[in-house]
């Protein structure tokens, strides 16, 4: 019985030396905030890949070490000389400022290219040398668990057909949004009429310059209609004198309108306490709402007569903000009112009586390049619950299995349960302009495609004359 046919290889560059010092900075300064717009920004994956350590590795994987091919670099001075040579190649292509500059893109992936004809000819005599040897065209790249889609989203911009796949959904989306869909639209205009007027329409659109400027024509388009829809239910915050009795950190905003981040809420049910029985109390595990040394911020419970509201303090937290409610492992809480134990069984019993309600508990608004919160007002409150979604997405939850999101034990039996009305409003809202979106491409596509016949149809005609 005959074996495998043995494929001839060789060390590469990652096997015997790289430029790590340099490779650790050029990481380093990539996850710094605010460093570039990247589709990355969208989802944090779990151990994301930088992409500047994905492009490294891959380039010193593949590209041939001088010491491993002595017919062209004999002599042990000429071997250090080249690989020096390969590390300012490498020096430059981790850097952020350079990720999308292409005559350095095309160099790395000449050297590339040359490794792999060099790999073809030590194996012509390999019995499928045609097929898995071709220095024509290299080998397809894939990556059977890309997450977050670094490395095959790098191995794409080094010239490799790439190919990428993985179990979670999300990641599937992800990878789709960098490696599939914009080399399908390579070097193709924009189809929005914006960006076809003057002289923008008479510009040359290389790479995926057209696709971007049609993800930022649909997506302020999505945004304009989204606003006129339910962009009353989003009030911006103004900030009044009377706010800075006790928030000295908030002088400087008086007078002003300031747009809101977020809104936080607490789930609620109602106090085991006879005493206080009709009164919703708060399921926080925490009341915490900055931990930045030197800007904490937390809210504090303040409790009058039989009803309670939610204040907003800053400085130095005391212990019980931590732990929120919370009184022990799993769903077991106390009540704000009263220190009542409730515990898992009975906030169970309440969510599937269908008697667990939200409170707005903070307003996270956005200050000069800080964050600023702000305690609830009772007109924030009844804002977001006058919200009225159009439709809900009611498909039933497995409830069945510990593996998923599945509201097991309490009063989730929808994928609408999960959120608050305002909540369903937008995301029902952003969900029906992704159909609009989708038909009016298609229409300035079809516009664009019959000016397209048209002007062909004169050239036809100039050419007959």
């Amino acid at each position: 019985m005959s074996g495998n046919p043995v494929v001839k290889t060789v060390r590469k560059l990652i096997e015997v030396a790289l430029p790590l010092a340099d490779i650790s900075r050029a990481t380093a300064y990539e996850k710094m905030p605010g460093i570039g717009a990247h589709p990355r920004g969208l989802h944090q994956w779990w151990s994301r890949k930088p992409l500047a350590a994905a492009r490294a590795v891959l380039f010193a994987q593949l590209v041939d070490d001088p010491s491993s091919r002595p017919e062209f670099f004999p002599t042990k001075e000429r071997q250090i000389s080249e690989r020096v040579r390969l590390f300012r190649i490498l020096r430059e292509l981790v850097k952020w400022e350079n990720t999308t500059k292409e005559a350095l893109l095309e160099v790395a992936r000449e050297e590339i290219r040359k490794s792999w004809r060099r790999a073809c000819a030590d194996n012509t005599d390999h019995p499928r040398a045609a097929e898995l040897f071709d220095p024509r065209r290299l080998p397809t790249f894939l990556d059977p668990f890309a997450g977050g889609g670094a490395i095959p989203l790098e191995a794409q911009r080094l010239g490799f057909a790439a190919h990428a796949s993985d179990l979670n959904p999300v990641s599937v989306l992800i990878n789709k949004a960098m490696i599939e869909i914009p080399p399908t639209f390579a070097g193709r205009p924009p189809v929005n009429p914006e960006s076809r007027k003057g002289s923008l329409g008479q510009r040359e659109w290389t790479g995926t310059s057209g696709l971007a400027e049609d993800v930022r024509y649909y997506g302020a388009w999505m945004r304009d209609r989204a606003e006129r829809r339910i962009g009353h239910l989003y009030p911006k915050v103004q900030i009044t004198q009377t706010m800075t009795a006790n928030r000295p950190d908030l002088k400087r905003y008086v007078g002003r309108k300031m747009p809101v981040i977020a809104w936080l809420w607490a789930r609620t049910v109602r106090s085991p306490n006879p005493a206080v029985a009709d009164v919703e109390v708060p399921l926080a595990s925490s009341f915490m709402l900055s931990t930045k040394k030197g800007r904490e911020a937390w809210v504090e419970p303040v409790i009058e007569g039989e009803r309670y509201r939610f204040e907003v303090r800053v400085g130095s937290p005391p212990d019980s903000a931590k732990s929120g409610t919370k009184s022990g492992r799993g769903a077991s809480f106390r009540c704000v009112m009263s220190g009542t134990p409730m515990s898992p069984k009975y906030i169970k019993a309440e969510s599937m009586a269908g008697r667990m309600g939200t409170r707005l508990m903070a307003i996270v608004a956005e200050g000069d390049r800080q964050r600023v919160y702000l305690p609830p007002s009772a007109e924030q409150e009844q804002t977001a619950r006058t919200a009225a979604p159009a439709w809900r997405p009611d498909e039933p939850m497995n409830r069945d299995t510990t593996n998923l999101v599945s509201g097991r034990g309490y009063g989730v039996f929808t994928w609408a349960d999960l959120f608050t009305e305002r909540q369903l409003a937008a995301l029902t809202t952003f969900a029906d302009l992704v159909g609009e979106a989708r038909e009016k491409t298609r229409q300035d596509a079809s516009a664009v495609e019959r000016e397209r016949e048209r002007e062909r149809e004169r050239e036809r005609e100039r050419e007959r004359e």
